[in-house]
């Protein structure tokens, strides 16, 4: 985190922006993953394929457009629903742009306020430290 924080405004951003971008949409990729790993068991299978789940799915299409994005101003809610988006079957159509924008949303909060908490905090060590 030092490292990013000495960087302009602009590189710090970018660094952040990609750094959550890989981790939302390897998530989802998980609970696509997991989601096919499930049907491989028979039993789960029914489930999996049943009415709730059909059910869940078309939630998921149709609200996870919103919840995606605002679990990136939440703290500990964004893999949850990164993982059910793909467990869902969330379309990419949907899901990208979504993420897009929660990344965006999460990295100019981190790039700015979380900069200024991190320097506050180092600082405050150093003073305690010294």
């Amino acid at each position: 985190m030092d490292r990013i924080a000495e960087q302009p405004f602009v590189i710090a951003f970018s660094l952040l922006f990609v750094i959550v971008m890989l981790r939302a949409n390897s998530t989802y990729w998980l609970g696509r993953g997991a989601l096919n790993g499930g049907r491989l068991s028979e039993r789960l299978a029914t489930r999996l394929d049943g009415p709730a789940m059909l059910r869940a799915r078309r939630l998921a299409s149709r609200y996870g457009v919103i919840a995606v994005p605002l679990s990136f101003l939440t703290i500990g809610v964004q893999t949850a629903i990164n993982f059910s988006a793909g467990f869902t079957l969330m379309p990419l159509r949907r899901y990208l742009p979504a993420v897009t924008v929660g990344c965006v949303l999460w990295a100019l909060l981190y790039s700015t306020v979380g900069m200024v908490g991190w320097a506050a905090i180092a600082t405050l060590w150093d003073r305690i430290a010294a």
